[in-house]
């Protein structure tokens, strides 16, 4: 089910952004559309605003949706849960560091 959600949500993303290309510019923007032509009547911007907007609140209503089904999938416990017991976690690197010497904080060597 998330797939599908997800493939609808990456559909509605990208007519989203044609729809927003095809916007008239009003003012030197990155539009396409700032020319004469069949998309530079009134009725056309105003037609190009609302699909703006149904495709804006079809984008949030998916992404919810996506996020709803995601955060009921998800499982309750960490990565850090599945590793085996008495194994401890180590940084990268750690193998190239001397061992500590007991408890004692490290101090350097004496130069005399």
């Amino acid at each position: 089910m998330e797939n599908v959600v997800l493939s609808i949500l990456l559909i509605l993303a990208l007519a989203l952004i044609l729809v927003v290309l095809m916007q008239r510019s009003e003012g030197g923007g990155l539009g396409i559309g700032g020319g004469g032509g069949a998309i530079s009547s009134r009725s056309a911007a105003n037609a190009l605003t609302k699909l703006t907007w149904l495709l804006g609140v079809a984008f949030m209503v998916a992404s919810l949706v996506l996020t709803g089904l995601s955060a009921k999938n998800a499982r309750q416990s960490s990565v850090i849960d599945l590793a085996p017991e008495g194994s401890q976690p180590q940084a990268p690197g750690s193998e190239l560091l001397p061992p500590a010497l007991g408890d004692g904080p490290l101090t350097p060597p004496r130069v005399d």
